[in-house]
């Protein structure tokens, strides 16, 4: 229990950390978003009269004035009531509305992906530490070469390959616009997996080749553990020595870049989903920067920050689990 409560203490002091350097670091970004809506406002022909920019500041959070530490206590204040702000790209729509339509596109398709990902690459790199000097063993330095390769280059041949010169996914969107609409009916569903396909294809093929790489080595190095010599000493059936004493033990470490990559997953991968024009977290964020929509940024990194966290303690508490020994050093 001690274990566990001192995982959850030190998590709990890093949100904190993370949660008040997503209320400094915008504060020290040149510009103003009340000055860039005025400036929207007067370019529209709006009227602009001298509460416009007070009324703006209370809108956008600033109503804390000039004092830092009340601008603090406000901004803590609306987190806990789930008050982010106002979207500046948006306006006037709340920083949470706006998440809230991007985060599923994200977690479908990057998390799915990373899933799938991990999944194909830990268990054929099982196989391949088993099996050394097979056909399995010997692909793997060709899955690392595309890992290698620049994640943008890769999406844009695949886009030119399987878009272009083979028809046979769409180069953009989330689901088709002129056929479906967004909800729970399974045309739009079909639309959505049809449309995710590709993106997900390339976030498969650049990632696979190191959870391959890594399981494959410690395979390796499990495997001539003295316990694993014992137990095919003494007859075990080879499928139980694989599974429940080497690749248990084997999997150890990429159970904790997972965590980091489920982690990110809310993050979203900005480049594939720029080149597919994927309308998930990595756009949103993109925009909210090209745009310094900073109430839209600092909800985007306060959601990506509570993931990584959130991720990261519950492998924490699972690797407790799986690996007894963990529990007993601390």
């Amino acid at each position: 229990m001690r274990f566990y409560l001192q995982k959850i203490a030190f998590y709990v002091v890093a949100l904190w950390a993370a949660v008040t350097l997503n209320f400094v670091i915008p504060r020290l970004m040149p510009g103003n978003p009340v000055d860039v809506i005025i400036s929207k406002m007067g370019a529209a022909g709006q009227p602009v009269t001298s509460g416009t920019r007070h009324a703006l500041e209370v809108e956008l959070g600033g109503g804390g004035g000039g004092n830092v530490f009340a601008q603090y206590g406000e901004y803590i204040v609306n987190l806990l009531h789930g008050n982010l702000g106002v979207s500046l790209v948006d306006y006037p729509e709340k920083v949470t509305s706006v998440i809230a339509q991007a985060l599923p596109w994200t977690i479908a398709l990057v998390g799915l992906a990373t899933v799938i990902s991990f999944i194909l690459g830990v268990g054929l790199g099982m196989f391949a530490g088993w099996k050394r000097g097979s056909w399995l063993d010997n692909l793997i330095p060709v899955t690392t070469m595309f890992q290698a390769v620049p994640y943008f280059w890769l999406a844009l041949i695949l886009v030119l390959v399987l878009t272009r010169v083979v028809s046979i996914f769409p180069y953009a969107g989330g689901y088709d616009v002129a056929a479906t609409m967004p909800g729970l009916s399974w045309g739009f569903i079909g639309s959505a997996l049809y449309y995710g396909t590709l993106p997900a294809l390339t976030i498969v093929i650049s990632s696979i080749g190191g959870w391959m790489l890594g399981m494959r080595n410690m395979m390796v190095s499990t495997l001539s553990e003295d316990y694993i010599v014992t137990a095919e000493a003494k007859g075990l059936n080879p499928r139980r020595v694989r599974m429940t004493y080497a690749a248990r033990n084997a999997v150890l470490p990429s159970l904790s870049g997972f965590a980091i990559s489920l982690g990110f997953v809310v993050a979203g991968s900005i480049v594939t989903e720029q080149v597919f024009s994927y309308p998930g977290i990595g756009q949103l964020l993109f925009t909210a920067v090209t745009n310094n929509d900073y109430s839209l940024m600092q909800g985007t990194f306060l959601v990506i920050s509570v993931s990584v966290l959130a991720a990261n303690l519950v492998v924490d508490v699972l690797y407790g689990i799986i690996d007894p020994r963990t529990r007993a050093r601390s």
